[in-house]
């Protein structure tokens, strides 16, 4: 089915968010840190710029699963959605939204990955507050509206476990190489039929992969949420017991999302199920297809290189692929072609050359700065 939204509409998308965020710019006083166990707020870190990071203000014995976050609007203002996060935050998660506290413009797909890469570290850096205190084999990207397609575009790095979209979808067909490639569970939160967005989360609803473990609950609140209600209101309640289940096992919490007689159904939420079982809060899933990667040096002068590297899908067809790229000291990507720049050194396929055959090849280019000699480069389908 062609998308309902286009050009025009996409205008409206983005001007109807603007005018939710300008409405929520004073959100209803929270009880304080949240109602969860652990009262949260929020900070930031000089080694994650442009972003804000909610957490409980007394670390748990527990160690705390990860939620990246993209805003409404795709706004730089990291408060944008701050009863909400910091509602899950006091549930025991590390929660990092896009944007600094107040911050303006606007932000990208790419401050997602940041937010992962900096959790990683930070939880492996003896010394540091976070050291051993966050649980990076569970992480979890969502985003509401234009942070919708945000949550889409990283939903294929293999350290994402669970994908949230909220009142969003895929704007353009093109784009459905994202849904194609989606091998980990996925939750819908929208706004029932009055959300702008219902059209195109509908439809990207159709085009999920066949077993794929998916929910999408349908609350009638329209394309604003309750992202400003005091801890975030019903959107936030239910995206606490989906992260519990699906990033710290509850099998209760569960309950509400599985069967026909989950805890959710009958209710004001309208729901729609495929492939779900409780198995523990992670059903299995196959395993991505094997790639590998081959790297060469095209040219190389006083300062700068040119470099390709050739992705070839293993014994079974493969849906999209990421690469790692382990440059030589000082050597650096000026300009890519053939693929996405999606984090340091990481890259994705682009639209159009994700989809390969078992032993079909695609290149992708670079020109860099430094050396080229040297570099190693890591495949991992999707």
């Amino acid at each position: 089915m062609a998308r309902r939204v286009r050009n025009s509409l996409i205008t409206a998308v983005v001007a109807v968010t603007a005018a939710v965020l300008a409405l929520g710019a004073a959100p209803a006083q929270a009880a304080v840190g949240g109602s969860g166990p652990y009262p949260a707020d929020y900070e930031t870190s000089a080694g994650l710029p442009n972003h804000t990071i909610y957490r409980p203000q007394n670390l748990p014995a527990e160690r705390l699963p990860v939620f990246v976050w993209g805003n409404g609007g795709c706004s730089g203002n990291g408060l944008s959605q701050q009863n909400f996060l910091r509602e899950i935050a006091s549930h025991g998660f590390l929660a990092i939204a896009n944007g600094a506290p107040n911050g303006s413009g606007s932000t990208t797909a790419q401050q997602l990955t940041q937010s992962i890469d900096w959790a990683v570290a930070e939880n492996s850096r003896p010394g540091g507050k976070y050291y051993d205190r966050l649980d990076t084999s569970r992480i979890a990207a969502g985003g509401f509206s234009c942070g919708g397609l945000e949550a889409y575009a990283v939903s294929g790095d293999p350290r994402v476990t669970t994908t949230t979209i909220f009142s969003s979808g895929l704007l353009n067909d093109a784009d459905d190489y994202q849904l194609r490639r989606l091998t980990k569970p996925i939750a819908y939160f929208i706004g029932g039929p009055g959300d702008i967005a219902y059209p195109n989360a509908m439809d990207d609803w159709t085009k999920l992969p066949a077993g794929l473990p998916a929910f999408m609950g349908n609350l009638n609140v329209g394309h604003g949420g309750t992202y400003d209600q005091v801890n975030g209101g019903e959107f936030a309640r239910v995206a606490v017991l989906y992260l519990k289940w699906r990033l710290k096992g509850d099998t209760t919490a569960g309950g509400n999302f599985v069967g026909a007689n989950c805890d959710l159904c009958g209710t004001q939420w309208q729901v729609r199920q495929k492939n779900l079982t409780l198995d523990g809060g992670t059903p299995t899933t196959p395993p991505p297809s094997a790639c590998s990667a081959a790297y060469s040096v095209q040219d190389q002068w006083n300062g700068g290189f040119v470099a390709s590297v050739t992705v070839t899908a293993g014994t079974a067809a493969v849906n999209g692929w990421r690469v790692a790229l382990g440059l030589p000291g000082g050597a650096s990507i000026s300009s890519l072609w053939n693929a996405v720049a999606t984090g340091t050194n990481i890259v994705t396929n682009a639209s159009y050359n994700g989809r390969l055959s078992p032993g079909q090849s695609t290149t992708f280019g670079f020109q860099g700065t430094g050396t080229g000699g040297g570099a190693t480069v890591t495949c991992t389908a999707s």
